[in-house]
């Protein structure tokens, strides 16, 4: 299997994204996996011109020339495609959000439903699975919101939402405890998602512990308002 992470944080491999990430693939790869990521910010990426040449003039092949032909290649060899990306305004960030838009060419101009959801078809069939992993330094997993609701399009195997998210890198020594403990059920998600194509219940359950109350993180990170 391969599973490959496309991250689009802008921070690259410093982010607490990709710290979530890199244990998740340390995990797939005890699962015999071959892993990538890729840190889009670092990647020539033109924005969608919405020419449809893709789908009509040259079908599969963007007019742009930039790195993206290269990624959509790399996108269509995995087996499991991750997008990762922090929350910083509702959404994932810009990156990714340009590269998913970029991802038109693997359409076609051809309208299909199910259960009255609307969708272009694939210009080739998939056998991929897709998941997602997501950061944000803020408490509440309110921030996710949006995320859930755009990437439900292609109907994850596996959502990772991660709220509190500068705890992460905490040199602290009882946070670092409580960061250690919930990174070893991200790898083991990792582990699962290739050995057994799915993530056993008590591990999603130890990927949604708490890693500090509320009123706690927003204390540490300086940020105590009147109304918390």
């Amino acid at each position: 299997m391969k599973v490959i992470v496309f991250n689009g944080s802008p921070a690259a491999a410093g982010s607490n994204t990709n710290v979530i990430a890199e244990i998740f693939l340390r995990g797939a790869r005890r699962a015999g996996a071959e892993t990538e990521t890729i840190f889009l910010i670092e990647k020539n990426i033109g924005h969608c011109q919405g020419c449809f040449s893709c789908w009509f003039k040259t079908p599969g092949k963007c007019v742009l020339q930039d790195d993206m032909q290269e990624l959509l290649d790399l996108y269509n060899s995995a087996d499991l495609v991750c997008f990762a990306s922090p929350v910083y305004t509702w959404n994932m960030t810009a990156a990714l959000k340009n590269f998913v838009d970029r991802l038109a060419p693997l359409k076609c101009p051809v309208i299909v439903s199910k259960n009255d959801n609307f969708d272009l078809a694939d210009s080739a069939a998939k056998n991929q699975r897709f998941m997602v992993i997501s950061n944000c330094g803020f408490p509440g997993n309110n921030n996710f919101e949006t995320m859930k609701v755009v990437f439900a399009s292609c109907n994850p195997v596996l959502e990772i939402y991660r709220n509190c998210g500068k705890l992460l890198k905490s040199k602290d020594e009882k946070i670092r405890s409580v960061v250690d403990n919930y990174l070893k059920f991200v790898e083991q998600a990792g582990y699962e998602m290739v050995k057994y194509n799915n993530v056993l219940e008590d591990t999603k359950a130890g990927l949604q512990t708490e890693l500090m109350s509320i009123p706690e993180y927003v204390k540490y990170i300086g940020m105590l308002g009147n109304r918390i």
